[in-house]
Protein backbone atom coordinates (compact mmCIF):
# COMPACT_ATOMS: atom_id res chain seq x y z
CA UNK A 1 0.00 0.00 0.00
CA UNK A 2 0.93 3.44 -0.60
CA UNK A 3 0.65 6.18 2.00
CA UNK A 4 -0.32 10.11 0.89
CA UNK A 5 1.89 12.62 2.43
CA UNK A 6 -0.71 15.48 3.32
CA UNK A 7 0.01 18.68 1.52
CA UNK A 8 0.58 21.58 3.76
CA UNK A 9 -0.03 25.31 2.36
CA UNK A 10 1.67 28.62 3.24
CA UNK A 11 -0.67 31.42 4.90
CA UNK A 12 -0.31 33.52 1.72
CA UNK A 13 -0.74 31.11 -0.51
CA UNK A 14 -3.92 30.50 1.07
CA UNK A 15 -5.06 34.05 0.90
CA UNK A 16 -3.50 34.74 -2.67
CA UNK A 17 -6.26 31.54 -3.81
CA UNK A 18 -8.53 33.05 -1.27
CA UNK A 19 -8.52 36.64 -3.05
CA UNK A 20 -8.10 35.60 -6.71
CA UNK A 21 -11.57 33.52 -5.98
CA UNK A 22 -13.26 36.73 -5.08
CA UNK A 23 -11.57 39.18 -7.45
CA UNK A 24 -12.00 37.22 -10.16
CA UNK A 25 -15.45 36.86 -9.99
CA UNK A 26 -14.99 32.89 -11.42
CA UNK A 27 -17.00 29.66 -10.11
CA UNK A 28 -14.42 28.24 -7.33
CA UNK A 29 -13.99 25.00 -9.22
CA UNK A 30 -12.34 26.48 -11.88
CA UNK A 31 -10.25 28.70 -9.39
CA UNK A 32 -9.26 25.41 -6.73
CA UNK A 33 -8.42 23.66 -10.43
CA UNK A 34 -5.80 26.27 -11.27
CA UNK A 35 -4.07 26.05 -7.90
CA UNK A 36 -4.44 21.99 -7.95
CA UNK A 37 -6.61 21.88 -5.05
CA UNK A 38 -9.68 20.41 -3.98
CA UNK A 39 -12.57 22.96 -3.87
CA UNK A 40 -13.48 22.12 -0.39
CA UNK A 41 -9.88 22.94 0.77
CA UNK A 42 -10.73 26.70 -1.32
CA UNK A 43 -14.01 26.81 0.41
CA UNK A 44 -12.87 25.89 3.94
CA UNK A 45 -10.26 29.00 3.43
CA UNK A 46 -12.59 31.53 2.45
CA UNK A 47 -15.18 30.14 4.75
CA UNK A 48 -12.27 30.93 8.01
CA UNK A 49 -11.35 34.09 6.39
CA UNK A 50 -15.04 35.70 7.11
CA UNK A 51 -15.79 34.09 10.08
CA UNK A 52 -15.80 36.64 12.98
CA UNK A 53 -12.06 36.37 15.07
CA UNK A 54 -13.55 34.30 18.68
CA UNK A 55 -15.31 31.66 16.32
CA UNK A 56 -12.35 29.66 15.01
CA UNK A 57 -11.37 28.62 18.54
CA UNK A 58 -10.00 24.90 18.16
CA UNK A 59 -8.88 25.87 14.20
CA UNK A 60 -4.84 26.11 13.84
CA UNK A 61 -3.27 27.31 11.04
CA UNK A 62 -6.12 29.34 9.07
CA UNK A 63 -7.63 32.27 11.03
CA UNK A 64 -8.23 35.90 9.49
CA UNK A 65 -7.65 35.24 5.97
CA UNK A 66 -8.97 37.84 3.58
CA UNK A 67 -9.73 41.47 4.61
CA UNK A 68 -7.63 44.38 2.80
CA UNK A 69 -6.57 45.80 6.21
CA UNK A 70 -5.18 48.84 4.80
CA UNK A 71 -5.39 50.84 1.36
CA UNK A 72 -2.45 49.61 0.07
CA UNK A 73 -4.28 46.13 -0.14
CA UNK A 74 -7.29 47.53 -1.66
CA UNK A 75 -5.15 48.81 -4.20
CA UNK A 76 -3.49 45.42 -5.16
CA UNK A 77 -6.86 43.76 -5.30
CA UNK A 78 -7.89 46.36 -7.51
CA UNK A 79 -5.34 45.75 -9.60
CA UNK A 80 -5.45 42.04 -9.98
CA UNK A 81 -9.23 42.66 -10.82
CA UNK A 82 -7.79 44.86 -13.89
CA UNK A 83 -5.30 42.42 -14.44
CA UNK A 84 -7.58 39.35 -14.59
CA UNK A 85 -10.01 41.22 -16.76
CA UNK A 86 -6.92 42.39 -19.08
CA UNK A 87 -5.78 38.68 -19.20
CA UNK A 88 -9.53 37.46 -20.02
CA UNK A 89 -9.51 39.77 -22.96
CA UNK A 90 -6.45 38.88 -24.32
CA UNK A 91 -7.42 35.40 -24.24
CA UNK A 92 -10.43 35.38 -26.20
CA UNK A 93 -9.31 35.74 -29.53
CA UNK A 94 -6.84 32.89 -29.19
CA UNK A 95 -9.85 30.64 -28.32
CA UNK A 96 -11.87 31.93 -30.93
CA UNK A 97 -9.05 31.30 -33.37
CA UNK A 98 -8.56 27.68 -32.10
CA UNK A 99 -12.30 27.05 -33.02
CA UNK A 100 -12.21 28.19 -36.25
Amino acid sequence: MTSKTRREFTEEFKREAVLLLESSGRPLMQVAKEFGIQPSMLRNWRARGRAPAGSAAGHTGVGKVLLPASAEQAEIRRLQKELERARMERDIPKELAQQS
